[in-house]
């Protein structure tokens, strides 16, 4: 069968070009040092606009975890973070330094810059797919949908590891694409993809993308092998050595997920899940891109808008249509694995998370999706190719379509301060003797660095990790409060929150009402954390 998209392709079905039309494919340097530069240019400049970052995962375990190993803090404390805690901070070592040993902003807008390059890999990911057919217009309209995305916006700069850890992804992507039978870069695109998996769990999603997408290859079986162990060494080079470590220590190696499987006796037999983002049924689920288009944030914290993932539907739809109408096959095989590993990404991401942050991938392959179908409807036209304006309107299309989408689009706001005003809280003079402090909300942890070393940090009060009774972390806590240190005993929480004496009440304190409480400056302008001093309750 012959492909529209092939005859397209060929000087037969080529009209004359005009120089906005030139294939950047035939470019060697100059075009894509130009894109990484712009990238990097772009993603600092948005960071310094933006200001600094003080996400609400970066007070609770973004900033402490890396903190926590660097400084020995893992047999100390307990879970000041929550289930948090024991999330792998391998990812987090580049923004914890690039913060604490380069004055802001630089070293944020370093790493807004580094998350600017996943605009490169959409470039290099557009030539793969189009080809010859990639056009200025193509790459433009691609590299703007993707730069525009509202949650891709939202992490630049920031702490979250979803932005990071695309770069791998996207890489793998290429290789999977690109790979035409070799089985080195089927190695190399699982060896990243399962490295992403290792840093971060929740990419899981696109390794099952990338299987799929696999099993279309010319040797399925081979790339699948291949694949396979390339994610397997990965995987276990980025998160191998933590596994092992939560293995030996709680035993359970993915600590503390899927505990119901792995019964560690440091939490009850549970599996915990976010469930709050998921859609309630079939319609709901296939509703999501359309919610999204409107400013209906349900799979989202805060609010967004996003057309994108709508227009993706669409023209999916579209382009199955056109394919049954004109009875040609109008996608490559490379193109249906592009397609699978899209479709599985986004099936299994929306079943298992449909957590927003978790989709950055997705919302960055959009782009060169749109621009594919585009490009691959408009060719598979009757006559399109003979009567030579294919190209034209195709362009047209892409660049209208992504103008629109960046108007349209409406950024995430995970919380920032203006670089005039950067988080450096002054510490009460109260606090500044080592002393045990009980954490009874969330998130609290990043104050941990502020305080006296010497101090504990123990929080009681996470509804998914409550701490097992006479379990390592109640024995821990109960020998802290029987050995006080020099500062006493304090007990943390958000200012304008009820303190929660009942739980206090189980480790035998109260609250000193002798004392003031005192507070710390919090990261979002306006709050504050409270610490209140504790007593040993009266026995009866």
């Amino acid at each position: 069968m012959t492909h529209a998209a092939d005859v397209a392709g060929t000087d037969a079905g080529r009209p004359a070009r005009r120089a906005w039309q030139t294939p950047i494919v035939r470019t060697s340097v100059l075009v894509p040092t130009a894109i990484a530069l712009g990238s990097l240019l772009a993603g600092a400049i948005y960071t310094w606009f933006a200001g600094e970052d003080v996400n609400w995962d970066w007070q609770n375990y973004h900033e402490y975890n890396v903190w926590a190993l660097v400084t020995g803090r893992y047999g100390i404390d307990a879970l000041p973070a929550g289930f948090q805690t024991y999330f792998n901070p391998i990812v987090y070592f580049p923004v914890y330094y690039l913060r604490h040993l380069l004055p802001l902003p630089y070293g944020l807008m370093i790493l807004g810059a580094v998350h600017g390059l996943n605009l490169l890999l959409i470039y290099f990911l557009v030539r793969v797919l189009l080809k010859e057919a990639a056009t200025a217009s193509a790459i433009g309209a691609s590299i703007l949908i993707a730069a525009v995305g509202p949650m891709t916006l939202s992490e630049v700069g920031t702490s979250f590891s979803d932005i990071l850890t695309a770069l791998p992804i996207l890489a793998g992507c290429i290789l999977i694409l690109s790979a035409e039978g070799r089985h080195g870069r089927y190695i190399l695109a699982g060896v990243l993809i399962g490295a992403a998996v290792g840093l971060k769990l929740t990419n899981v999603v696109y390794a099952l993308g990338a299987a799929a997408a696999v099993l279309v290859a010319s040797r399925p079986l081979m790339a699948t092998f291949c694949l396979g162990v390339g994610g397997a060494a990965g995987a276990l080079a980025t998160g191998g050595a933590w596994g092992l470590m939560l293995w030996r220590e709680m035993g359970n190696p993915i600590f503390p997920l899927f505990n119901a499987v792995f019964q560690s006796p440091e939490l009850v037999p549970t599996n915990i899940m976010d469930w709050q983002f998921l859609p309630r049924g079939m319609l709901d689920a296939l509703a999501y891109p359309f919610y999204w288009l409107v400013g209906d944030n349900r799979s989202s914290e805060y609010p967004f808008r996003d057309a994108r993932f709508a227009v993706a539907t669409v023209l999916i739809v579209l382009g199955i249509g056109r394919s049954l109408i004109t009875r040609t096959d109008i996608f490559t095989r490379r193109d249906t694995q592009f397609l699978l590993f899209f479709a599985v990404s986004y099936a299994t991401w929306l079943a298992v998370f449909s957590i927003q942050r978790y989709a950055i991938v997705l919302e960055l392959l959009c782009a060169p999706l749109i621009v594919l179908l585009i490009h691959r409807s408009i060719a598979a036209t009757p006559g399109s190719a003979a009567i030579g304006t294919s190209p034209v309107r195709a362009n047209a299309a892409m660049l209208a379509v992504a103008l629109a989408a960046a108007l349209w689009s409406q950024p995430g706001d995970w919380f920032r301060r203006p670089w005039s005003n950067p988080y450096n809280p002054s510490i009460s003079k109260s606090l500044e003797q080592p002393a045990v402090y009980l954490l009874l909300d969330k998130p609290l942890a990043y104050v941990a660095p502020l305080l006296p070393p010497q101090s504990r940090f123990y929080q009681i009060a996470d509804i998914a990790l409550p701490i097992m009774p006479d379990g390592e972390f109640d024995r821990r806590i109960r020998t802290a409060l029987k050995n006080p240190l020099p500062g006493g005993a304090w007990e943390l929480h958000r200012r304008g929150k009820p303190i929660r004496e009942p739980l206090l009440e189980r480790y035998g304190m109260r609250l000193d009402a002798s004392r003031s409480c005192v507070e710390i400056e919090g990261a979002w302008l306006g709050t504050a954390v409270e610490a209140c001093p504790l007593v040993a309750r009266e026995k009866l």
